[in-house]
């Protein structure tokens, strides 16, 4: 037994430095995962790693999140049928009588507070020759799968070692192919993924979430050491998809409808102007003509941070769960079958401050707003900002603020008669907006642990809608592992 036993200790001590010299390994133009990747945008064509053969690095991230949040809403009394009469905007979080019925002083807050499910993703880079890296990402476990699944994968090419590696290509070009998350916008650098939030310094993303994963290729050119100019295409769904497109039926009869790729391009303008300022603009556009189902705003498969806030605790008569209802806090334009976006993006870091924001405009449709042939666009507008002071040795303090705020025309939701002011069987057009302050400390590269206090409002909503005067607040606390 005692043989057994030090047979398994020294096993794990053996798997350990395995471990650690595999995940110690330099990768060409790549990003790390721990406290050195924050503010990495695109990986520069300037690389000093050296090839010297084949590599393999294994990275991994883990969050553990405990949250204190209230929500509070009006709960105006609808049906949720006609044979059900609970009424449909109580939020989730009720606590439900032996009898069946909701206890009162429940009816329209809720407070959820505990420890999240913990979230890991696990990471392969592979360097397979000179300037060639493979990347493999896939999510350990989720509040939206809590079963591992795969994110996606692809090949970077920035060398062409079969060709002699010619020059103008290793300097100013680089082809990225695969399944992967296309280069839209720069908050994409910053936001959680999952397990991965080492690089965000608050606890959730924006309120519109720019993110998904589609097949397809980018390529990007670098005329100089500053500025790069990215072009993409890629199948516009999340997944594969090869069989062929129904039609959609809406009220006003057939929607044509067929598969047609995203098209996108970035412009970027990054530059050190002194040892302690540097500057970064960029500049993105998005469209897809006509898509099933495309997710540019919906994509994201690990779900919100902030778990089970300003939710309805049924949906349809179905209970809400966590799992499902994933999305806690966030909006969702309904643009699933046509969408143009744009995104500008500004970045400034002098010394410690750090000074990060963003624009976006979104128009788009779904299948139900055809009407007479015509795609009627709904219009969305994002702005944010957030200020971020890193301070102590090796920038391992830091306090922050961000503030986002949404307004926009949500898929299918009108005014009433009950709506004063507004126009019954009007479209609907609300806001929301967020404020959050947060402090972070990194004992190491490769830990982070954050605080968070936010506050959400959510307004211009239908008085029939469960988000009608609502909103949430409370607070966040975050631990992190990245390496």
């Amino acid at each position: 037994m005692k043989r057994k036993s030090l047979t398994t200790v020294v096993a794990a001590f053996v798997l350990m430095a395995m471990a650690l010299s595999v995940s110690a390994q330099k990768i060409q133009y790549s990003r790390y995962y721990d406290k050195r990747g924050i503010n990495v945008f695109e990986p520069s064509k300037k690389d000093s790693v050296k090839y010297d053969g084949f590599k393999l690095r294994i990275g991994g991230s883990f969050t553990q999140d405990y949250q204190s949040i209230k929500s509070t809403n009006k709960a105006n009394y609808v049906a949720t049928s006609s044979s059900n009469t609970v009424n449909r905007n109580l939020l989730v979080g009720l606590v439900k009588n032996t009898n069946g019925t909701f206890q009162n002083n429940d009816s329209v807050n809720s407070r959820m507070s505990g420890f999240n499910l913990a979230m890991a993703n696990l990471n392969f880079d592979i360097q397979i020759d000179d300037g060639i890296r493979v990347f493999l990402e896939n999510y350990m476990s989720t509040r939206h799968h809590n079963e591992f699944w795969v994110k996606g994968g692809y090949i970077q090419i920035d060398k062409l070692p079969m060709f002699n590696n010619p020059e103008w290509f290793t300097k100013y070009v680089r082809v990225k192919i695969g399944h992967f998350q296309p280069n839209f916008g720069d908050f994409q650098f910053r936001r959680s993924d999952g397990g991965n939030t080492i690089f965000n310094p608050f606890a959730e993303n924006l309120l519109l979430d720019a993110f998904t994963t589609e097949i397809g290729g980018e390529i990007y050119v670098f005329p100089t050491s500053d500025v790069m100019i990215m072009g993409g295409m890629t199948s516009g769904f999340i997944n594969g998809n090869i069989q062929p497109t129904a039609e959609s039926i809406n009220s006003n009869g057939v929607v044509r409808t067929k598969r047609s790729p995203s098209i996108f391009g970035k412009l970027a303008f990054d530059k050190q102007v002194q040892t302690d300022l540097r500057v970064r603009l960029s500049a993105s556009v998005y469209n897809n003509a006509n898509s099933v189902r495309n997710t540019l705003f919906a994509g994201d498969r690990t779900g919100s941070h902030y778990f089970a806030v300003m939710d309805p605790a049924q949906i349809n008569g179905t209970a809400t769960t966590i799992t499902a209802n994933f999305t806690s806090g966030r909006l969702d334009p309904g643009v699933a079958n046509r969408v143009t976006a744009i995104n500008f993006s500004p970045f400034v870091k002098y010394k410690g401050l750090e000074l990060q924001g963003g624009y976006d405009n979104v128009k788009g449709s779904v299948f139900a707003d055809v009407a007479n042939n015509e795609w009627t666009k709904r219009k969305w507008n994002q702005v944010y900002g957030e200020v971020v002071y890193r301070f102590l040795k090796d920038e391992s303090l830091y306090i922050g603020s961000r503030y986002v705020s949404a307004t926009g025309e949500p898929s299918g939701l009108k005014y009433g008669t009950a709506d004063a002011g507004k126009t019954n069987g009007a479209q609907a057009k609300i806001n929301v907006n967020r404020l959050a302050f947060a402090a972070g400390y990194f004992p190491t590269k490769n830990m982070l642990l954050k605080l968070e206090y936010v506050k959400q409002n959510y307004k211009d909503y239908p008085w029939a809608d469960y988000r009608y005067d609502a909103k949430f607040s409370g607070l966040m606390i975050e631990a992190v592992i990245g390496f």
